[in-house]
């Protein structure tokens, strides 16, 4: 995937901001726009804007385009965990069904549902892929209610203190950024005759607790840096967090080659080497 590039802003909830941003009909487009959990369940018709409304406009931008002249393009779409809803299984498994409690979440489940609709059409040739939570996350914290996962070691790893909103017990489903880019790379090239009409799919992953992060945080920077994490309670973070998916069963997604971590230790060592230039504190 190498070549110049190009620099655009654009809303592509805004009329005909997705038209001309396919007017160039590129062969695989990579959909990650969105605004992130917390921001969409704080504003309603913000998260249905961005979220739903805008990935409709650009599958039907690519469908018009088609029209003119034969155009199917590769679409990776990334979805998220937060299509599932609770109670779960001990892991949820590839048969397991969509009930999402939160605006996010139905905005994502949507969205799955119009790429395999399309993609059965034959207007785009989609791939969802629901990824876990993405940590440690580099830059600063975001309106992402899962912000906290990867704060409680990002600022430490720098000598900064963190705020832990949850207990230590909340177990989540976690990849590394690295982790993800491969998810996006593989769903690039993945023959997708494999997938059939099941367009969407769980990414592997790592089940953890925060005790159990913040312990990896121990192991490989110590524990100055495990005293800077102070915490306090957040109820609505809580009660968000409580509906979330804690672990799954990615056996589809693992049997096309998808591939994560299988640590935290190795998680936090990867955030290290590729945003802190193999060092560690402030």
């Amino acid at each position: 995937f190498g070549g110049a590039v190009e620099t655009l802003a654009s809303d592509l909830s805004a009329p005909g901001a997705a038209t001309r941003l396919v007017s160039g009909r590129p062969d695989l487009v990579f959909h990650l726009a969105a605004i992130v959990s917390g921001e969409a369940e704080a504003d309603f018709d913000k998260g249905y804007r961005i979220n739903l409304d805008g990935t409709r406009y650009l599958l039907e931008a690519i469908r018009q385009e088609g029209l003119k002249q034969p155009y199917v393009p590769r679409l990776v779409f990334t979805s998220s965990i937060a299509v599932f809803g609770a109670p779960f299984p001990d892991a949820i498994g590839d048969e397991f069904f969509n009930t999402p409690l939160t605006s996010y979440g139905t905005q994502k489940a949507i969205c799955e549902l119009l790429l395999s609709d399309y993609s059965r059409k034959g207007f785009v040739d989609g791939v969802g892929i629901r990824l876990p939570t993405i940590a440690i996350r580099p830059g600063k914290p975001a309106a992402a209610a899962s912000g906290f996962f990867s704060n409680i070691l990002r600022e430490p790893l720098v000598g900064q203190e963190a705020i832990l909103p949850v207990s230590r017990d909340v177990r989540h489903w976690f990849a590394s950024p690295r982790a993800a880019i491969g998810f996006l790379i593989h769903a690039a090239e993945l023959d997708t005759t494999r997938l059939g009409w099941r367009r969407n799919l769980s990414a592997p992953g790592l089940s953890a607790t925060v005790g159990e992060e913040i312990e990896a945080l121990r192991r490989v920077a110590g524990e100055k840096a495990v005293r800077l994490i102070r915490e306090v309670p957040d109820q609505r973070i809580i009660g968000m967090v409580d509906g979330w998916p804690k672990n799954f069963a990615a056996r589809r997604a693992e049997s096309l080659g998808f591939k994560a971590e299988k640590n935290f230790d190795e998680i936090i060592r990867i955030h290290v080497e590729d945003e802190l230039g193999g060092k560690i504190g402030g």
